[in-house]
């Protein structure tokens, strides 16, 4: 059975399924659960975008070391982390202590799909003419990161397919 004193830690790129699945693992498993975007927007009182337009994204990853810090002393959580938050080593180090790291992987295809159905999201990082072929380049730089945790593939699965598969890893 699962360690009650381990923290579930949800990492991977947006649109991985991190927050949907991590909501349906907290009821599950009775936790708290955290999305860190979420809770550094309710902290500053501005969206991720502001943050980064008001403060610069140096600003945003130190709020981010500061919660992972903050986080990290605390048990009984499902954790859904910003796309970069535990590619820093620090974050991850703090979070890993204290709790079962799992990567949420999904296709650049799949991705992108779910990204333009979540209108209530603007992700800036997409922003561009071919948001595609930016996904593949970003995953590309972050296969090394990403790749340091166990992959959960999300692609083609619904949520509480994947949240059955998590249940099994820590059952």
């Amino acid at each position: 059975m699962l360690d009650s004193e381990k923290n579930i830690i949800l990492t991977g790129f947006m649109g991985t399924g991190k927050t949907t699945v991590g909501k349906l693992l907290a009821m599950q498993l009775g936790y708290e659960f955290i999305d860190t975007d979420k809770l550094i927007e309710q902290q500053q009182g501005q969206t991720i975008p502001e943050i980064f337009q008001a403060h610069g994204e140096t600003a945003f990853r130190q709020m981010e070391a500061d919660l992972a810090q903050e986080l990290a002393s605390r048990q009984g959580l499902v954790i859904s982390t910003g796309g970069r938050m535990m590619l820093d080593p620090a974050n991850a180090a703090a979070l890993s202590r204290q709790g079962y790291v799992f990567c949420l992987v999904a296709t650049p295809e799949e991705i992108l799909q779910r990204l333009q159905l979540d209108t209530n999201h603007p992700r800036p990082l997409l922003a561009v003419s071919d948001p595609k072929q930016r996904i593949i380049q970003l995953l590309a730089e972050r296969t090394e990161g990403y790749g340091r945790f166990l992959q959960v593939q999300t692609s083609g699965k619904k949520p509480n397919e994947i949240v059955a598969e998590l249940m099994a890893f820590i059952g």
